[in-house]
């Protein structure tokens, strides 16, 4: 495959469920992978360095700040996140679909640099959803759900800057909603052409 691949961030409030529907969708997918992000925080229990994420030291993640080697970057609950610029560009150069999973603050930095790129907000049904997702984890004390809180609804007040809203209401359909978004920009009219150069120009004699 020759044409370049297409560049999707997906956002949402700690708890609407973006993670979850994104281990479903992209496994599944052949053309579609997770950009694997940097990151500072530590490494909890079943997490693999270099598979969800690459961990390392606040010193290292600052010099590859200065480096300019992230795409974007940003603090989150007290750590760092970066994604790897080179990284995310050879995937596409090979035809592969690319997922960003990152913030609003995240997705601004992208589409500086890739305007192209296609971008989706995962929001739950509703904030007593959410409260009752954040609190049902059981990993979190009161206070830090709270803030996730308090975070999420400053976070869902970004949601009319991205070009596609997926309501995580009932699992199964958001993340059909999720394969559709991605065949719909699959199916656009210049990268099919382009996908399929040879076959049009034979049937056009």
């Amino acid at each position: 495959m020759s044409e370049s691949g297409i560049l999707f961030i997906v956002s949402a409030p700690s708890g609407a469920g973006k993670t979850s529907l994104l281990r479903q969708l992209v496994p599944a997918d052949a053309r579609l992978l997770m950009s694997v992000s940097h990151a500072t925080r530590a490494m909890r229990p079943g997490e693999e360095d270099g598979v969800h994420y690459h961990f390392v030291t606040a010193e290292r993640f600052e010099q590859l700040v200065e480096e300019g080697a992230f795409l974007e970057h940003a603090r989150v609950f007290d750590n760092y996140y970066g994604t790897s610029e080179m990284a995310v560009r050879e995937q596409l150069a090979q035809g592969l679909d690319v997922v960003l999973e990152i913030d609003w603050q995240g997705a601004r930095q992208v589409r500086r640099r890739f305007p192209e790129a296609v971008s989706v907000f995962v929001a739950p049904p509703s904030i007593e959803d959410l409260r009752e997702r954040l609190s049902g984890r059981g990993q979190d004390s009161v206070e830090i759900v709270d803030r996730r809180m308090a975070d999420a609804r400053s976070e869902l007040s970004h949601y009319p800057e991205y070009e596609y809203l997926v309501v995580n209401d009932e699992f199964d359909t958001a993340l059909a909603e999720l394969r559709a978004i991605v065949t719909a920009e699959r199916l656009r009219e210049p990268r099919q052409a382009a996908r399929f150069r040879a076959a049009l120009a034979a049937m056009l004699g």
